[in-house]
């Protein structure tokens, strides 16, 4: 009985009513100049190794978070289109849900293994197309790295693609000296590809210290400093 339940609710999952896109839609080709456009008078966005980035193939993009316009100077740092994980409360108003899901975000369900959305990312991925998620599952506001989860590692080994850490800061200033410009900071490493002795946790170790690596000290958390033998 316990087995037949958890069938209906994964059948009952209200996303999979619902079209999410893995391709660029009209109204992103179209939504996407204007939204960038309107962010770049309110930040100076730099990018350092924006050659670094894989110009094809499936990609993840694992990147730190401090706010929601973290999505903004990622994209302008990237010419290829990201689609990204988000957490389900941005998807909740039905305006924002179309036009999030036009622009290629998806929902997941923080707190628990979320099977749908890893799924979804899988067939992103699949497409040859890049995804974005942020390790740390939550803002931190410009306190710091927070421990990060191991999905990003789960979906490269499972995948067998390159992970692109990027380290963001600046945006947490954004609006805060209106109207002169914020000064946002997009920093790509090396793509960090999985090896054989990788576990989840090792993976997951390798892009977060990556990516902190390209912070200042005051963003670096709980990868302020490599573990003996890292």
């Amino acid at each position: 009985m316990a087995a037949e339940s958890e069938k209906l609710i994964e059948v009952e999952d209200p996303r999979a009513q619902k079209v999410y896109y893995t391709h660029m839609t009209l109204f992103r080709r179209t939504a996407t100049p204007l939204v960038l456009g309107i962010f770049k008078l309110l930040a100076q966005v730099k990018v350092e190794g924006k050659e670094k980035t894989p110009v094809k193939g499936a990609l993840i993009l694992a990147t730190n978070h401090l706010t929601n316009f973290d999505v903004l100077p990622l994209q302008i740092a990237l010419t290829r289109p990201i689609f990204f994980m988000g957490k389900e409360e941005l998807f909740r108003n039905p305006l924002m849900d179309w036009a999030f899901r036009q622009l290629g975000g998806f929902p997941v369900y923080r707190g628990a293994s979320d099977e749908w959305a890893l799924r979804h990312a899988e067939t992103i991925l699949r497409r040859g197309q890049v995804l974005g998620i942020f390790p740390e599952g939550t803002r931190s506001r410009g306190k710091g790295l927070k421990p990060a989860k191991t999905g990003v590692a789960r979906l490269a080994m499972t995948l067998n693609c390159p992970i692109l850490p990027v380290a963001l800061h600046g945006t947490q200033n954004v609006l805060k000296k209106f109207p002169r410009r914020a000064a946002v900071w997009v920093s790509i490493s090396d793509p960090i590809y999985p090896r054989a002795q990788d576990t989840h946790a090792s993976l997951t170790e390798r892009v977060m210290f990556a990516i902190a690596e390209r912070l200042p000290e005051e963003l670096r958390g709980a990868y302020q400093y490599h573990p003996l033998g890292f």
